[in-house]
């Protein structure tokens, strides 16, 4: 039986830095291509926990309503895509930013900026005040979407990041909320599995192109859950050369 492929760290910013420069994939087209990945598997997932209804044959997609928590860096931009594809499939969407927009650089910034312009719901919840005042809205999501930190994490969860990571666990576990992870949960270190003071406790981890390294850790189950991998327009043979 074949080990399933799994990439490090470093190999995924290896692929990454491939795509981009040699293949001349922009980076923002494989952010797309990610996000648009999430934001299908979330509505599966909808589907599967029967939290979209049926209304004389048809899926009620306003029903559907979906809190996106986004951090800084690629993770939180494809936080920002997976809202514009799901509020453009019609479901209730509200985006909660962690670290401030302002802050954000590239091709995050570029996505943060269309979801401006949209005039999307969306809320800034970079201090603790600031997360509390958004209690009531955040009630309000039966699907928590995590793109706060991505495969670049590791060490330490900071303070306030681990307070927005802890108030959506404990959401999760309310009201039969079910959570989607961005290509890792917030919190776990991709490279040996461990958690971090707080981690993302998710009921499926859509990630990307293949399995990270530290999901062979049987103590990373309890924050994964389902693992799909979904590929975001690298070609297959790219695996071969990392």
């Amino acid at each position: 039986m074949d080990t399933p492929l799994t990439l490090s760290r470093e190999q995924v910013r290896r692929i990454d830095l491939f795509a981009i420069n040699e293949l001349r994939i922009p980076g923002v087209v494989l952010m797309e291509n990610a996000g648009r990945a999430v934001a299908d598997e979330t509505l599966k997932l909808a589907q599967e926990a029967g939290l979209l209804k049926y209304h004389e044959g048809e899926l009620q997609m306003q029903d559907l309503n979906v809190a996106v928590v986004c951090g800084g860096g690629n993770n939180g931009g494809d936080g920002y895509v997976i809202a514009r594809h799901l509020y453009n499939a019609g479901c209730d969407v509200v985006v909660y930013a962690a670290t401030d927009p302002e802050e954000l650089q590239g091709d995050a910034a570029i996505n943060r900026l269309i979801i401006e312009k949209m005039e999307m719901e969306r809320f800034n919840i970079l201090e603790e005040e600031q997360l509390e005042a958004a209690e009531k809205d955040l009630e309000r999501a039966n699907i928590i979407v995590d793109a706060l930190l991505g495969t670049g994490f590791s060490g330490d969860v900071r303070p306030h990041t681990a307070a927005v990571i802890r108030r959506l666990n404990a959401l999760s576990l309310q009201d039969g909320r079910k959570v989607v992870a961005v290509d890792v949960p917030s919190g776990l270190d991709c490279d040996n599995g461990q958690p971090g003071v707080a981690t993302i406790r998710a009921d499926v981890t859509v990630t990307f192109v293949a399995v990270k390294k530290g999901f062979a850790n049987p103590n990373s189950q309890t924050y994964t859950g389902r693992v799909v991998v979904a590929g975001i327009g690298t070609p297959p043979e790219l695996l071969d050369r990392v």
